[in-house]
């Protein structure tokens, strides 16, 4: 347990570190205001919660099933806010993220590919449940910009007499493409560039690094495989819209 003179060390260290961070969002007038405070100070109240959760969930095999429960429907929560422009944007949020997730982390342990203790089953699982959320926002988002920015193509397809679902499929493919660009370059990058927290969390947990690396490499694949079942999920539902874009009606006759 470390003492209150520790804390206290480690606290002033990370609010010199974030209050850097606020001062050069300021002074390039990037527009970020508090939100790297306010959201490094809720991170603290959140992992404090969790640590003392996981202290019990860790002894107490039944209770991860609720843990996981949580982690998924405020990831759920979150994107379905993220998507809220679009058409059924929260429904569609929460269906990706919840079919990325349980689909990835499902396969992973059905294929023995990590043991099914309840430590790997809360780390697995939170990784790809943050990373199905992110692909959900990320895919929405690009995919509301793009039907923005290819209206004209959109509105020439539906004149055609084709169905929404078609008109918007292509952009729904730009949409999942740009969003799994991120996690494509740091897995390329891993071991070279970054080495990825799963890996480090590894060796601090006593792992030696063949295994750190074992973990590492099962967690990249289920990542990329819940973000891409979540970005196209996201993008086919969001693409079967009546509308031209969000908010925009159909072309006439169409």
């Amino acid at each position: 347990m470390p003492s209150l003179t520790d804390l206290g060390g480690f606290g002033a260290g990370l609010l010199v570190v974030v209050g850097t961070t606020v001062a050069l969002g300021r002074v390039a007038g990037v527009g970020l205001g508090w939100a790297p405070l306010t959201s490094l100070l809720r991170a603290v109240v959140q992992l404090s919660v969790v640590a003392l959760l996981l202290r019990g969930i860790l002894t107490v095999e039944g209770t991860v099933v609720a843990f996981v429960l949580l982690m998924l429907a405020t990831a759920s929560w979150t994107s379905a806010g993220r998507l809220r422009e679009l058409w059924h944007g929260r429904r569609i949020a929460v269906l990706g993220v919840c079919v990325g997730a349980t689909t990835s982390t499902a396969l992973v342990f059905a294929l023995h590919l990590v043991d099914l203790q309840t430590r790997y089953v809360v780390a697995v699982a939170g990784i790809v449940i943050g990373s199905a959320m992110s692909a959900a926002t990320l895919a929405g988002r690009n995919f509301l910009r793009g039907a923005h920015h290819r209206r004209d193509e959109i509105e020439a397809w539906l004149s055609l007499g084709a169905t929404p679902a078609r008109a918007h499929l292509e952009v729904g493919q730009e949409a999942v493409r740009e969003s799994l660009l991120p996690n494509l370059d740091q897995t390329r990058s891993t071991g070279l560039v970054t080495l990825p927290g799963a890996f480090v969390g590894a060796l601090f947990g006593g792992a030696s690094p063949a295994q750190a690396a074992q973990f590492q490499l099962v967690v990249l694949a289920a990542i990329a495989l819940a973000m891409t079942t979540c970005g196209i999920l996201v993008t086919r539902l969001l693409g079967r819209t009546p509308y031209v874009g969000p908010g925009v009606s159909r072309p006439s006759g169409t």
